[in-house]
């Protein structure tokens, strides 16, 4: 059983505490992958329509990821801030941060739903649509569409019971959800028939399971920080900090839905519908390194929120290095498995021949710099759980929007005798730049934050 005296973050040795929380935290990330790329799998392995289905669900991957990010936008900004309000003793300032950000995630559902309902056909023709795939796009967004309060809370609040230390806790919520989803997907995509309408009802209904789980661990007696209506009268010294600490999370993701726009219109005017294809797949192969380092990221997270704010240096310090170590080490890995075997990537989500021609030789080109991943996501991950909401902004805007944006238009001008090529290699060339930024300004920045704290604690 998981110990109700969070006490534990400040005393137990860090490598262990990493694994106690990491592990449970990296396997609800792995499983959420799952949860995200398996529609596509299925849908790609559709008899006939696979291949324009599958590029049609890719054109909502903006959408989608919008509606996650705004989940992290009061969820993780939330979770670290009553992570250290616990390491300070404060529990009334913690308990009214959860209840603030569960209302400002409901506020947020409601307006995003009505958005998605009656403009989703005219932005999913924006992001790349074609004749050919739209029809598979709104069939899959019309339904996904009702259960973006489901979404909202399960990813939202889920941030409250890892922050806790409730790790095993965080990841059946996930566990639940995805379990469901991969149940339900070939029953309503084959057995019904209803194609990517069914994968859509299938999702919306497992995230649901995975929201009811959430929200009654959340009002029961083993959680620390209880979801109670007194704390629904919103503050704003309680909301400000937490949404200005989860912009840059806010920031990373729904650049990613933003990028994704840019690398499809891009992608669609020069290599057409199989670009665009193939981009579907590239984008689900990165989860495989984004989601499991998130994982570490939130392992880590209560260890050095709790004992910044409690005041441990040394520890704060033991569990970045520690998280360093391992985050480097899966990308690494990862990236020689991306390297070595493309192929067998590219078949997991399609068993079209052009897709799978077209498809390996831009994984190498996209995923080339991955192996310095586990850097930029360490370095970011800690700055959110040290409550430096402006270096995390700094480091999320850098790489999305003042490097790789602008890179995805100017590549193919400057290398104009493979433009679709170039749009690709957009990603590597972004990703070695921020990495070596994020490296040098939370050098600086750390260094000044182990200063301040060995300061208060003489």
């Amino acid at each position: 059983m998981e110990q109700r005296d969070n006490e534990f973050l400040g005393r137990e040795p860090v490598g262990r505490l990493l694994l106690r929380l990491a592990l449970p935290t990296v396997t609800a990330q792995v499983i959420n992958m799952l949860y995200n790329i398996v529609d596509r799998i299925y849908i790609g392995h559709i008899p006939e329509i696979g291949e324009d289905a599958l590029t049609g669900v890719g054109l909502c991957m903006p959408l989608i990821l919008i509606v996650s990010a705004f989940a992290a936008f009061a969820g993780y900004g939330g979770a670290p801030r009553a992570s250290i309000f616990m390491g300070r003793g404060e529990r009334a300032s913690a308990e009214c941060t959860l209840g603030n950000c569960f209302v400002v995630q409901i506020i947020i559902s409601a307006v995003l739903t009505a958005v998605l309902l009656v403009w989703n056909e005219d932005l999913l023709m924006a992001f790349g649509g074609s004749p050919d795939t739209i029809g598979y796009a709104t069939d899959y967004m019309n339904i996904y569409a009702l259960g973006t309060l489901f979404v909202q809370l399960t990813l939202g609040m889920n941030a409250f019971i890892t922050a806790q230390g409730f790790a095993r806790t965080g990841m059946l919520s996930v566990l639940i959800g995805a379990v469901a989803n991969i149940v339900l997907d070939p029953i309503f995509i084959f057995g019904f028939g209803m194609g990517v309408r069914g994968a859509a009802l299938a999702t919306i209904l497992s995230q649901a399971m995975s929201c009811a789980w959430v929200l009654l661990f959340l009002v029961g007696r083993k959680t620390h920080l209880r979801l109670r209506v007194r704390n629904f009268r919103l503050s704003r010294a309680i909301v400000l900090p937490s949404l200005a600490l989860g912009l840059s999370t806010f920031t990373m993701q729904a650049s990613e839905s933003i990028i994704s726009v840019c690398f499809n219109a891009s992608l669609q005017k020069y290599g057409g519908d199989i670009a665009v294809g193939a981009m579907t797949i590239l984008t689900s192969v990165m989860q495989f390194a984004m989601l499991p380092l998130q994982g570490l990221g939130q392992g880590a997270q209560p260890i050095i929120s709790y004992n910044y704010g409690a005041g441990n240096p040394d520890r704060v310090r033991g569990a970045f290095r520690l998280l360093l170590k391992v985050s480097l080490t899966y990308s690494i890995a990862l990236w020689a498995c991306v390297m070595l075997f493309p192929q067998l990537f590219a078949a997991m989500f399609t068993d079209s021949e052009a897709l799978l021609a077209f498809t390996p030789r831009a994984l190498r080109i996209y995923m080339a710099c991955l192996f310095l991943f586990g850097i930029q996501m360490a370095c970011q991950m800690t700055f959110t759980a040290l409550g430096n909401a402006k270096a995390s902004i700094v480091v999320a805007v850098m790489r999305k929007f003042v490097l790789l944006i602008p890179l995805i238009y100017l590549l193919p001008v400057l290398l104009p005798g493979d433009r679709t090529t170039a749009v690709y290699l957009a990603e590597p060339v972004a990703d070695a730049i921020a990495v070596t930024f994020t490296a040098i300004l939370f050098t600086f920045q750390f260094r000044h934050c182990l200063r301040g704290m060995a300061q208060k604690t003489q």
